[in-house]
């Protein structure tokens, strides 16, 4: 299922999270008045210039905006210089034909990878042709035969979508919409530390039990925490980091870029 860990088993492992980039076909794209790829650039710089020695890039979902297979070229070319093994999964925009047409030949799409004491699962909780998530009954077995597998890891599990209230109104209905399977297979495994999203366009960091709960900013815009109703926020883009500790700590933080101005279009209600 996973390919053997290539780190000394005592070394921390460095992950960083690219989240929502929403790029599109056009150089020039933009979404919610920001030009996406412009945004992406400087996320990547500010990865470049900030982290050394990353073991895995995880772009979770929301790769594209318009799920054109020039959309996922444009993201593997903007994040080949981060030299690090790199895995994509989809959200609600993407186009899983299209993400694996790009993919084909590498392991981009791989679920699982063992890194250290750690083990990473990737799950696909997109619904295609909708806006809220779900984890099927093939995710949800994927994820308890990863976990089942190595009782001895420490586990990360990744998806799309928000599996709990982040305190967003209006992104109630369209986070995950059969936590309580999540949450029953996790139980089962003492030896989750954390879940980890993207999806909300900001940062979340929360405990629930033993399991750290972790969301993102976008490399692009960003979402006004605690809005009622649909608000872009003026925070600016940027990425998390994740230090996996042998002993099951975990360490990660969120950094943003500077420089970046724009003008909300306003015409747009949603995204």
């Amino acid at each position: 299922m996973s390919r053997p860990s290539s780190l000394a088993s005592d070394r921390p492992v460095l992950l960083v999270q690219l989240s929502d980039s929403h790029l599109f076909a056009e150089e020039d794209g933009k979404l919610l008045g920001m030009n996406t790829r412009d945004s992406l650039e400087k996320v990547v710089e500010r990865v470049q210039a900030e982290q050394s020695d990353i073991d895995l890039i995880l772009a979770t979902g929301d790769l594209s905006q318009d799920g054109s297979v020039a959309s996922y070229q444009s993201f593997r070319q903007l994040t080949a210089n981060l030299d690090a093994d790199t895995r994509w999964f989809p959200g609600n925009h993407d186009e899983l034909p299209a993400m694996r047409e790009v993919c084909d030949g590498s392991d981009l799409l791989e679920p699982v990878i063992d890194l250290g004491k750690w083990r990473i699962t990737l799950l696909d909780s997109s619904i295609p042709g909708a806006v809220p998530g779900y984890l099927a009954d093939d995710q949800l077995e994927l994820l308890e035969q990863a976990l089942s597998e190595a009782p001895e890891r420490h586990h990360l599990v990744c998806f799309h979508h928000h599996p709990v209230s982040i305190g967003c109104s209006w992104m109630e209905p369209i986070g995950v919409r059969n936590p309580d399977a999540l949450f029953a297979v996790l139980g089962r495994h003492p030896q989750v530390k954390a879940v980890l999203w993207g999806h909300v366009h900001q940062e979340f960091d929360q405990q629930r039990g033993g399991i750290r709960l972790l969301a993102s900013p976008s490399t692009c815009v960003q979402f006004a925490p605690g809005s009622e109703e649909f608000q872009v926020d003026t925070t600016a883009p940027g990425y998390r980091w994740l230090r996996l500790h042998a002993d099951g700590r975990l360490e990660t933080g969120v950094s943003r870029v500077t420089g970046i101005d724009f003008e909300v279009d306003y015409s747009i209600k949603g995204y």
